[in-house]
Formats: structure tokens, C-alpha cells, sequence
């Protein structure tokens, strides 16, 4: 079959459907979870559509997989004012529970998560369009995160069960909770990255409200029984709805202490802008990032090859660590360039549960129409689509575009795609990426794909400076997890990974007394008897 006919019948009849990926499916969700109830929603809701569409006699159809709530400013008011009570100033039950304790709640609510793995997978695959493997892999890696969280919170723990004297006072430093805190994530990672804030948010003894992305939201509905039944209530608020109607009263009314969203910093500046109280709002972002590969001349070309093209397409380039610029020494550029088209046509693509499959359909409402504008207007400026069918579209499925040339009058050049569309040009002087870098809005992550350690030595030392990781022969890439997580300029604030977030999430916090007999006496009662929390010396195993 040619490519343009296996793209055009790219999508299945809902006979070719596997059965069991269709239980459930549509799943009409009614409930949303508010001061340690599951309450039902009789009022409006969201029609979910997957980006995978059915194919008939006429043509294609959507697909509905389901529907969720949506709510109103007042249930989110609810949510907030249950949040605000379980929290009580720092008085309520969940942030004065010891760290064991709290250890022990996440603990059973990881067992009766993974006892929902297969239709939490089964949404997010239905949902954002996520290969099934793929989907598997994210159930799977925020299972680790979330034990690879306790563990380091077991390490700060044990760090902090010691008195410190310095100059005549003795002192306990240990982390404190913030408050209330709102989570959203993103649709690319629907569960995975909203668990990187939720999780350390929660286990650093504050109370959540949970907003699940608008594609990615059913996947929460499994999870809502073990959220109520294992923490106190009111820790955990779990709402759905618009956000620009939900999201905006609950910031100006300045009870959010801290806001966790993994999104764009349109979003992210908007809602800090509703806040009252500034200086009492602690932001942690994951936003936009624009990462360039830089491919030197005395690179290795099929492994520079492999990794850009796994770095720009990995889930359809939808991923804020993505290539989405690659700059190649001219002297290699027609071979790299070759290369590159022939390996991205040689990807699979189809249907998220297909053996093997890469390249599926993309989530977005819009987002075909998106990438098209980009490479039409990339060909008006004198580039060309590079590999046969290149960003041909069937519904909402794109075939990989790769431009080239591309220079700075393009719109691809300066936005995020965030999609599968790898814009590539030629340099002479290593100055034009480095350029591009300084002169570029965001600073997250670049790849460098060369052999000579002193090149590569002379390009470390300043893009170190400018972004937060350098990858060496290798894709941007978040992994792993206990590396740190973060960006410069408009790319993030704050840091992400098992041991910042429980950090960023909290604030250190000490007891101090004079080192005088009485105060001594009064200490080693405290400690000794078990009478606090907070002043203690119990060392988790």
C-alpha cells in the first residue's frame, strides 16, 4: 500500500477495535470529590472525544469515549473551603500527622492505585491518544515516582531527627507544610506530571485541590474512591470543569497558598496576576520550552539521527522536553538531513494499541490546523517539506513534517509546535545556535551531538549558563526522576524531582531554646515521652 493510502486509511471500524479496550467506553462520570465525599453531578458536562476517529462507508466519525462534570465557581468554592478547613492554619489532622503516618496513608493509596492500573491506562490511551505501551509506561513510572518520593522523604526525615547546638542554642530544623495548594497538570503526561506536584504536595502535610487536564480527565475517575477513602477528608479535592471559569475565583480569593501547573506561562502569569497577596503565592511551573539539538561535524550520524528523531517525535513531539530545533554544521546537513526523513518515514504510525506504533493521532481540538499553518508558512519563507507526505492530514492524525531549510522569518523557528513538525537548518559558525539560545525566550534543556571533548568543553561551560540541562549525544529527556527538573527564563520556577519537590512543597522550619538546664529538662521531657510531632528524634526505617 502506498504511504498516502495507509494514511488516508490510517483510522479502523469499530469492529477492528480490540473488546476489551472498548469496557467502559463511553464512560459517563458524574461524581467529583469534595471534603472526603464522592458527590454526584446532575448539571452539564463534557462530551470527551478521542483524538482516534471510526471509520464508515462516508468517511470517519468521532469517537465518545465519555463524559465528566462540568462544575461551577460555587463547587469549586466548596472544594476550596474544604481544603482551607482540613488544613485549619497548620491545626488540622493531616499536617500535624507525623511523617510516618502521612508515609503510611500515601502507602495504601499507591496498593489500591495499582489495582486500577488497567482502566487508568485504558483512559489515558483513549483520552490523549498515548500508544497503549506508552500509557502503561506512565502508570508505571508515577507508581515509582511515588515510592521513590517516600524513600527520599524518609531520607529527609532521618536527617532531621537530630538537635543541632550552635553558639548556646539548641535547635530542631525540620519541613513544614505551605497550606492549600492547587495542582493542574498537562494533557501530554495527564497523570505522571500532575503526580509530581501532587504527590510531594501531599505527603509535606498540605491539603490539594486537584484540577485534572481537560484531556486526560477521566483516567481520575478510577483513582476517586481510593483518594477518599484513604486520606482524611477534605485533604484531597478533586474537581473538573473550565478552567478559566473555575480556576480564577479560587485565586483571588488569596487562600492558595501554593500553585503547582504544568502548563503555559500565558496560563501560569494570568493566575498569579488574580492572587491578592503576592508575596504569599509560591509558584512551582513547568511552562514552555523551545530545546534545540545542535548536531557538530564530527558527530556520529546514526546515533545523532536516532536520538533527534526519538527527541522530536517521541508522543508526536508533544512533550515540553521535545527537540523542536535542530541545528546541523552545514558540511554534514545533506547527509544528516537524508537520514533523518528516511528514518522518520520509516516510523510506524496508526493506532495507539498497535504493536510498536509511534506516530498516532494528536488530542488537540485545532491542532492539525495548527501544524499545517505552521508549515505553509515555513514554504512561503523557502522551506520545503523534506520527506515524501510530510504533514499530509487525515482528520486528526498529521504525518511528521521535516522542514528545511528554516531561518528566523519562519514561525516555527521562534514557537513551540508541540507537535510532530522538526524544523531543521544548517550553520557554519557554532555562534548562530549559541545566538539563538541567549536571544530564545526559554532556557530548559539542549543537545549536543559531537566527539571532541574540547569543542564539547568550550559549548558546556556556557549553555550551563543559559539552560538547566546539556545533554551530551543524547535527547532532552525529564528522566530520571531523581534528577533535577527545571528551566530558566520562561521555561519554569521552581525545581522538579523526588527530592526538590518534597522541598519546594514545604519550608524548613526550626525549635530553638537557650542551651539552659531548664530548657534542656524541658526538651528531653517532649522528646522523650512522645509529646510531639515536630520536636522529635523518631528515625524512620
Amino acid at each position: 500500500m502506498l504511504l498516502t493510502d495507509k494514511i488516508k486509511n490510517v483510522f479502523p471500524r469499530i469492529t477492528d477495535v480490540p473488546k476489551p479496550l472498548l469496557n467502559d467506553i463511553p464512560y459517563i462520570q458524574t461524581g467529583y470529590l469534595v471534603d472526603g465525599e464522592i458527590r454526584l453531578w446532575d448539571g452539564p458536562r463534557q462530551e470527551v472525544i478521542s483524538p482516534v476517529r471510526i471509520a464508515n462507508n462516508t468517511g470517519h466519525k468521532p469517537l465518545c469515549i465519555g463524559e465528566y462534570p462540568l462544575l461551577s465557581e460555587t463547587q469549586a468554592s466548596e472544594a476550596l473551603d474544604a481544603a482551607v478547613a482540613a488544613y485549619d492554619h497548620g491545626r488540622g489532622l493531616w499536617p500535624t500527622l507525623s511523617v510516618a503516618e502521612r508515609i503510611s496513608h500515601m502507602e495504601r493509596f499507591v496498593f489500591r492505585m495499582i489495582k486500577e492500573k488497567e482502566r487508568v491506562v485504558r483512559f489515558l490511551m483513549w483520552e490523549v491518544g498515548k500508544s497503549l505501551q506508552d500509557s502503561e509506561k506512565e502508570f508505571n513510572r508515577t507508581v515509582q515516582y511515588i515510592n521513590d518520593t517516600l524513600a527520599a522523604l524518609k531520607d529527609l526525615d532521618r536527617i532531621s531527627s537530630r538537635f543541632s547546638i550552635e553558639e548556646g542554642i539548641i535547635g530542631q530544623i525540620r519541613r513544614s507544610p505551605m497550606g492549600v495548594v492547587l495542582c493542574m497538570g498537562p494533557f501530554n503526561y495527564p497523570l505522571n506530571e500532575t503526580f509530581t506536584t501532587l504527590i510531594p504536595a501531599l505527603v509535606m502535610g498540605n491539603t490539594v485541590i486537584l484540577k485534572p487536564p481537560k484531556h486526560g480527565a477521566l483516567l481520575y475517575a478510577p483513582l476517586l474512591d481510593a483518594f477518599c477513602d484513604v486520606f482524611p477528608k477534605g485533604v484531597i479535592n478533586v474537581i473538573y470543569g473550565e478552567g478559566r471559569t473555575m480556576i480564577p475565583p479560587l485565586m483571588a480569593s488569596g487562600k492558595i497558598n501554593v500553585l503547582g501547573l504544568i502548563g503555559t506561562s500565558r496560563t501560569a502569569n494570568s493566575l498569579k496576576k488574580q492572587h491578592p497577596n503576592p508575596n504569599r503565592i509560591r509558584c512551582v511551573l513547568g511552562l514552555e520550552a523551545k530545546n534545540p539539538a545542535i548536531v557538530l561535524k564530527d558527530a556520529d550520524i546514526d546515533l545523532a539521527v536516532k536520538e533527534c528523531v526519538l527527541g522530536s517525535l517521541s508522543f508526536n513531539g508533544q512533550r515540553c522536553t521535545a527537540l523542536k530545533l535542530l541545528f546541523v554544521e552545514r558540511s554534514i546537513a545533506d547527509e544528516f538531513l537524508a537520514q533523518f526523513a528516511r528514518a522518520v518515514n520509516e516510523l510506524p504510525f496508526g493506532m495507539p494499541w498497535q504493536d510498536g506504533v509511534f506516530v498516532t493521532p494528536v488530542a488537540e481540538k485545532g491542532k492539525t490546523d495548527y501544524l499545517n499553518a505552521l508549515v505553509s508558512d515555513a514554504v512561503s519563507h523557502g522551506s520545503r517539506v523534506v520527506n515524501d507526505q510530510g504533514g499530509t492530514i487525515c482528520e486528526s492524525f498529521f504525518f511528521p513534517a521535516v522542514l528545511y531549510p528554516v531561518n528566523n522569518k519562519m514561525r516555527v523557528y521562534h514557537e513551540e509546535q508541540f507537535g510532530p513538525v522538526i524544523p531543521i537548518l544548517a550553520f557554519d559558525s557554532i555562534d548562530e545556535p549559541i545566538d539563538y539560545i541567549i536571544n530564545s525566550n526559554y532556557g530548559q534543556q539542549v543537545s549536543i551531538f559531537g566527539k571532541d571533548p574540547d569543542q564539547m568543553a568550550q559549548l558546556i561551560d556556557p549553555l550551563t549558563n543559559q539552560v538547566c540541562r546539556v545533554n551530551i549525544n543524547c535527547q532532552c529527556q525529564r528522566g530520571p526522576d531523581t534528577f533535577p527538573f527545571t528551566g530558566r527564563k520562561d521555561s519554569a520556577e521552581g525545581t522538579l524531582s523526588v527530592s526538590d519537590a518534597l522541598r519546594v512543597f514545604s519550608i524548613r522550619t526550626l525549635v530553638a531554646a537557650k542551651k539552659t538546664d531548664m530548657n534542656k529538662e524541658i526538651i528531653t521531657r517532649i522528646v522523650r515521652d512522645h509529646k510531639s510531632k515536630f520536636l522529635a528524634t523518631d528515625f524512620i526505617l
